[in-house]
């Protein structure tokens, strides 16, 4: 007879004979299951989400399908209104149609006509611009007036200028979201192949499980882990069957095993993978095929008893019983293989860590999240700069790439902090080109061509003070700043410090802004009118930012006044152009071209330079390379000159 203790040693050598690392027990674990023959199914496109396409697909028609208009307005010859403008507008005869979407067009565009159309309507023949109904006056029913040029193409999107036909829409192995089933519902497309799901098995194991819903006897306990793994199944790609929950008698979940593999293609149990006396669940595993258990026993903590086998091309996993073990060893190892058969992509790091280069001010008594976008620094540390705490910031939600949490009895975080970022996305993707600094409505015309390059470019406006600040620590590539010297009346050089290099950009008028026809105004300059402003309390303005270097200018004409208003201090040049265009200030301090496109009264202060500041080791960086052609290319600065700016 065995005593006790012969009994356990042999037992012991039964199992765990090897403890192999994680990554040993993965890489025979993947070379016993891969290459994985995945099946093909046919989906609709509406039940697509989530699920990997199995074949490339090719636009069947060109998106558009037709030339369609961008804008409400007019449809015309570009010829015909070439040298229209304000001084001398050309006036056009309308025809006898107007388009709307879903309307065909049947009168040609002839010589000296226009036809009415609406935004998204096909565009006539003859026609090869449209005008915006803004730039036009209507001179009875018949005819109109453009008092500015059209250029071919205005406001048009072209047959197959979204996708062409025969063009490659997607490749085989792409995760299909919202995104790309739009492009496939553009085309026509109601079905598509996708990778089938693999169909996963969950069986839980115990004499003591008891399933949710059922009294609990004396020494039993629920089944956690049934509906913990197969929801975790679900979520990587998995089509997940709880079979239930069997008791430790090896005929019984011997049968149920077996039942299991042969419906399915993967099969994970928890549970019966140590060494007691009821676990039979490794004997069973034993015979189910070749080539059998892989890993019997992990060096990980939690996690040591997970057994991986594959049985005649199948895998079998045994999660350890404990929830948390199961679920670490689950997405630690087995969630990665079930993505791969299933022909997702690897699921990343959901968490990053990172410093908080400001200050954040937070509410003494409420846990606080704040969204941050992330920017390199040197050696790859990562920044997690605040983009906003407005609850309706849209912009700052798409801006962002995840959030950190201020805890409820802290009433700040402080600058220089380590914090835990949430990310929103798995993938984290740091730009190729980050800026840090002031705002200006020019930036985006230079920073349009490097997009279509290619290139991702995240702009982050803190004023021209943070944006120096920014270089300083090599937390940016580029700064935009605009600060004047005043003992020198140089525009930023002299902030420069030793490795920190400065590139022209354009020059800008600042002006004080106002609504056109207000009377406390009228034929003052821009000093005049603040010192008017200053002497009617009703007069209401509006500020900027602190560390703006539009704000520097204001305290400058203000002499330390602090009239009403002072206080609401919004981050961009269009904040404080709609303030008073909307009537909820009266006066503040802007750019000529933002005045402009809010039809504002504009008093001109300075003409001030709008510079980007570099980090010398940045000069020749590729992304900056690129940033310097397009500042310096015909097309860019046409476009800054067309809209107000003067180049450098």
């Amino acid at each position: 007879m065995m005593d006790n203790r012969s009994a356990v040693g042999s037992l012991a050598q039964e199992q765990f004979l090897t403890i192999l690392s994680r990554d040993e027990a993965v890489a025979r674990f993947e070379a016993a299951l891969f290459p994985w023959a995945r099946s093909h199914e046919v989906c609709a496109l509406a039940e697509s989400l989530g699920r990997t396409l199995a074949v490339d697909v090719v636009a069947p028609i060109d998106v558009p399908p037709f030339d369609r208009s961008n804008v409400d307005g007019f449809a015309v010859r570009s010829r015909d209104v070439a040298d229209a403008s304000e001084a001398g507008p050309v006036r056009l005869a309308l025809n006898a149609e107007t388009i709307a979407c879903g309307v065909a067009p049947k009168i040609l565009v002839g010589r000296g006509s226009a036809t009415p159309i609406a935004t998204g309507g096909p565009v006539p023949r003859g026609a090869d611009a449209v005008v915006m109904i803004e730039h036009t006056e209507a001179i009875g029913d018949a005819s109109i007036d453009l008092r500015r040029a059209a250029s071919p193409g205005q406001f048009i999107s072209h047959a197959g200028s979204d996708m062409a036909r025969g063009e490659m829409l997607l490749r085989a192995g792409a995760e299909i979201g919202a995104r790309e089933i739009g492009m496939l519902a553009a085309c026509g497309i109601a079905e598509i192949a996708v990778v089938a799901r693999p169909r996963v098995a969950v069986l839980s194991t115990g004499d003591e499980l008891v399933q949710p819903g059922w009294p609990l006897e004396p020494a039993q306990i629920y089944d956690t882990n049934g509906a913990i793994v197969a929801a975790a199944v679900s979520e990587n790609g998995g089509e997940a069957r709880f079979c239930g929950a069997f008791p430790d008698d090896e005929a019984i979940l011997g049968a149920a095993m077996r039942k299991a593999l042969a419906d399915s293609d993967m099969l994970i149990l928890s549970g019966g993978t140590s060494k007691g006396a009821g676990d039979v669940s490794h004997r069973i595993v034993a015979s189910l095929g070749q080539p059998g258990i892989i890993a019997h026993g992990v060096a990980l903590k939690p996690g040591k008893p997970l057994c991986l086998a594959v049985c005649d091309g199948k895998p079998v996993v045994i999660l350890p019983g404990f929830p948390t073990s199961a679920m670490f060893t689950f997405h630690d190892i087995v969630a990665p293989v079930l993505r791969r058969m299933a022909g997702l992509p690897p699921r990343s790091e959901a968490h990053v860590e990172a410093t908080l280069p400001v200050r954040v001010a937070s509410e003494l008594g409420r846990t606080e999240f704040v969204m941050v976008a992330l920017v390199a620094g040197e050696a790859g540390n990562l920044f997690a700069y605040p983009t906003g705490k407005g609850s309706g910031a849209i912009t700052s939600f798409a801006q962002a790439d995840g959030f950190i949490s201020i805890a409820a009895l802290a009433d700040h975080a402080p600058a220089g902090a380590r914090v835990d970022v949430a990310l929103f996305t798995p993938q984290l993707r740091v730009p190729d080109l980050t800026i840090i600094g002031s705002h200006c409505t020019g930036l985006d015309l230079v920073l349009g061509p490097l997009a279509r390059q290619g290139r991702t470019v995240r702009s982050i406006a803190v004023g021209s003070l943070g944006g120096l600040a920014a270089a300083h620590r090599r937390e940016c590539d580029l700064a935009p700043i605009h600060l004047l010297d005043e003992a020198s009346g140089v525009y930023n050089r002299p902030y420069l410090s030793e490795g920190l290099d400065l590139i022209e950009g354009w020059r800008r008028m600042q002006g004080i802004v106002h609504r056109a026809g207000d009377p406390r105004f009228a034929g003052l300059d821009a000093q005049g009118a603040v010192a008017a402003a200053l002497q009617d309390e009703t007069c209401l303005m509006v500020n900027r930012n602190q560390g703006a270097g539009t704000r520097i200018l204001l305290d400058r004409l203000l002499a330390g006044a602090r009239p009403d208003g002072y206080w609401n201090q919004p981050k961009s040049h269009n904040a404080v152009a709609a303030a008073v265009a909307q009537g909820r200030a009266d006066w503040g301090m802007t750019i000529a071209p933002v005045a402009r496109d809010y039809g504002l009264a504009f008093l001109p202060l300075m003409e001030e330079h709008y510079d980007f500041v570099v980090p010398t080791e940045r000069m020749k960086s590729p992304a900056v390379r690129d940033f310097l052609s397009a500042l310096e290319s015909a097309e860019a600065r046409g476009a800054l000159t067309a809209a107000g700016f003067r180049p450098a």
